[in-house]
């Protein structure tokens, strides 16, 4: 299936397998698929969802405000705490960030901040879930339904929307976006890009 996929909707795939593993999840869930889809390198899926008012911080606290605590992780009292002795964490991100690039994309910093490398000492790598597996199945089906030959980061979205129960149909909802009208706008786009 995945022959079909824009490098585009790749990217989408490979960062939602970034964010899970940074965030220490095991399997790829819708969630990390919204975080994908809200790549930049994504195009067309990017445009929408921030046009809608969806932005990865936003992404990135319901996450960690749905999914609990990560084991591990350092939270705002962790930072004051390092603070009274001296420890600004979020000077140390920044220099760790100025110094090796790329960790704001794959950690968020707002009260979660995890070594990314923990799980791949570990050997253990994310798997796809059973709802994003149903979201990368029904974006097929809207790339067919739609006779599209490829399928694009756009064609993910529809079926993530398609799909509707997973963590991130309820971010979305939770954020104040409406399901159908994010539907209209993803097909408005994929037309005016045809």
């Amino acid at each position: 299936m995945f022959e079909r996929f824009t490098s585009d909707s790749r990217r989408v795939v490979q960062r939602a397998f970034e964010c899970a593993e940074a965030l220490g999840h095991k399997r790829v869930g819708t969630e990390h698929l919204l975080v994908g889809l809200l790549d930049v390198d994504a195009r067309g899926s990017s445009r929408v969802l921030l046009g809608a008012g969806l932005t990865e911080d936003a992404v990135y606290a319901d996450i960690a405000r749905l999914r609990g605590p990560l084991p591990g992780a350092l939270d705002r009292e962790d930072a004051q705490a390092l603070q009274t002795i001296g420890i600004d964490l979020d000077l140390v991100l920044e220099r760790i960030e100025a110094n090796f690039g790329g960790l704001q994309a794959a950690v968020p910093r707002q009260g979660l901040f995890r070594r990314r490398r923990a799980s791949r000492l570990s050997g253990s790598r994310p798997e796809f879930g059973p709802r994003s597996k149903q979201v990368l199945v029904l974006a097929l089906k809207e790339a067919l339904r739609l006779q599209h030959r490829t399928i694009g980061s756009e064609h993910i979205l529809l079926g993530l929307i398609r799909e509707g129960e997973g963590l991130a149909a309820q971010i979305l909802v939770e954020q104040g976006i409406d399901l159908g009208e994010l539907r209209r706008s993803t097909e408005s786009t994929l037309a005016r890009a045809a």
